[in-house]
Formats: C-alpha cells, sequence, structure tokens
C-alpha cells in the first residue's frame, strides 16, 4: 500500500468540503447561515486554518442535501490508489 501524506488526504478533503457546497448551489454564507455559524466558520474549514469535529461534519452534509456516509463514500473513492 502506498504510503499517502496527511497533509494530502486534509487537501482532498477540503476540496471534497468545497466541491460538496457547491454542488448544493451555496456559497459560504448561504451554507453558514445554514448552520447558524458565521461565515469564517466555513472559510477557515476549507482552507484548513481549522478541523471539523465529526458532528460538525455531519452538520455540513446535511446542509448541503447529503449525508456524512454519502460524503465521506465519495471522499474515499477519490482518493488516490
Amino acid at each position: 500500500m502506498k504510503k499517502v501524506k496527511w497533509s494530502d488526504r486534509e487537501e482532498l478533503l477540503r476540496n471534497e468540503l468545497k466541491l460538496v457546497r457547491k454542488q448544493a448551489c451555496l456559497n459560504q454564507s448561504e451554507l453558514a447561515l445554514k448552520l447558524d455559524k458565521p461565515q469564517s466558520f466555513v472559510s477557515k474549514y476549507e482552507s484548513g486554518e481549522r478541523q471539523l469535529k465529526i458532528l460538525e461534519l455531519e452538520q455540513v452534509c446535511l446542509a448541503c442535501n447529503t449525508t456524512a456516509h454519502d460524503f465521506l463514500k465519495a471522499f474515499s473513492e477519490h482518493q488516490s490508489p
């Protein structure tokens, strides 16, 4: 099995989070409003300045009309072999 750097996986996760937001036709401010959080909350996890807890990830997914299960499945499918 190929060794993968954590930073590579973190970047992939951030990209997947941005993608799911955009697929839901939401900008950062709109998503933040649905989450009852400031826009900086979304900006910070998308830029890597903060990490999401699993329950926060679930809330983000639900706000973007998907499930954490489906999100993580897509994330794992987009990883490099």
